[in-house]
């Protein structure tokens, strides 16, 4: 651990060990460019508090110095992880002062996307978080499987990282030939995968051990703090956007009638509801519901176009509104204000990452040094979700 002492506490107690040290900013289990100033008492926490700042790039005022479509990029950069689903939320934004919708075909290919990045993203949460512990070879399996999911995404829009893919109207491309066939193909194989890694790794006993009862976050707690997806799921809070507050596809009564799928909750899956093997294990639970609304979808695709009829100039009249979607770190939300001109006069993004980081200085008090980047990798934070 990267270790630099900023001051000493209490030297007229020769025997004292509270220190206040910098974990980070290039600490690898910070998971980004974040620094977490920390007074430990020895190797036991009396605080952790978030020193966020690090990554800070403008993204917002950006959004309103370019034309709507112009931004669409740029919101890649909001979670480059699993960018389709900032992608997704913009687009429904601009599309809602529009007062337009996309075609059935995009929504379908918006979801199937947005499903395969929630398998992505999660892959490098659970992968990174073992290797965080001290298990590096279930990262390599992880990355191995993600590496399978880029090649698919990038024959259908041409990037594997940053997509741009979908777009004010719909998406920007439709599925290549073949392309239906070989994601159905890759998730037989993924479904068997997940067996595996549950073997290798999520049932493996020091592992339980490590992440068991570790830094427990009640239901009640979760709620106050404004935790979202897994990390409010993960304590015990059944709510999901794509089912409770319907959006896009999910809003879509055929899309709602041949595609099921169920909202994995945290109970204790090892030992106390909410602590950090819950906020783990539930994300291996949703990238097999994610695998079954991709399958499920693929296998209802319908026809049609995937781009409505959008203006050559966006300009929609003055206005306000908000798209929410649930992204693989839970609800990410833009809040759009529109004065009639082609570019907004106010872009707000709403983040899971930056309200998981508050909770983190309540949480810490009394773990040990080494639970603390095992609380990190379970709230599975990414740098540029925290820093817009």
């Amino acid at each position: 651990m990267e270790k630099l002492i900023l001051r000493r506490v209490g030297m007229d107690h020769p025997d004292s060990e509270e220190m206040i040290l910098n974990f980070g900013p290039q600490h690898p289990s910070t998971h980004g460019v974040i620094n977490f100033i920390v007074e430990t008492d020895g190797e036991v926490l009396k605080k952790a508090v978030p020193d966020v700042g690090y990554l800070h790039r403008s993204i917002e005022k950006i959004g309103e110095g370019v034309a709507y479509p112009g931004f669409m990029p740029y919101t890649d950069r909001v979670d480059y992880v699993a960018a389709m689903f900032a992608n997704e939320g913009y687009a429904l934004a601009i599309e809602r002062l529009l007062k337009i919708d996309a075609p059935p075909r995009a929504h379908w290919l918006r979801a199937i996307s947005g499903e395969l990045v929630r398998i992505a993203s999660h892959l490098v949460s659970v992968g990174t978080m073992a290797m965080d512990i001290g298990a590096f070879t279930p990262m390599l399996h992880g990355i191995r499987e993600r590496e399978t999911i880029n090649d698919l995404i990038e024959e259908l829009c041409g990037a594997r990282l940053t997509y741009n893919y979908h777009r004010i109207g719909g998406v920007a491309f439709d599925a290549p030939n073949g392309w239906r066939d070989r994601v159905l193909k890759f998730l037989d194989h993924f479904d068997a995968f997940l067996v595996e890694f549950d073997r290798l790794i999520s049932f493996n006993e020091i592992y339980i051990r490590r992440l068991a009862n570790v830094a427990v976050i009640p239901g009640a707690l979760a709620i106050d703090y404004g935790l979202v997806g897994p990390n409010l799921r993960g304590s015990g809070v059944d709510w999901d956007l794509r089912r409770d507050l319907p959006y896009g596809p999910w809003a879509l009564p055929e899309f709602r009638e041949k595609v099921k799928w169920s909202v994995p909750v945290g109970t204790g899956f090892m030992g106390t509801p909410g602590d950090c093997y819950d906020r783990y294990y539930i994300r291996c639970l949703e990238m097999k519901e994610s695998s079954r609304i991709a399958r499920q979808a693929l296998e209802s695709l319908p026809e049609g176009e995937v781009m409505a009829k959008v203006p050559r100039k966006i300009k929609p009249e003055a206005g306000e509104a908000l798209g929410r979607v649930e992204s693989a770190r839970g609800e990410l939300a833009y809040y759009v204000v529109c004065d009639g001109t082609e570019k907004a006069y106010r872009l707000r993004a709403r983040t899971g990452s930056f309200t998981a980081m508050g909770i983190i200085e309540d949480i810490s008090p009394g773990l040990m040094v080494a639970d603390l980047v095992a609380l990190i990798a379970s709230l599975d934070v990414v740098a540029p979700e925290i820093d817009r």
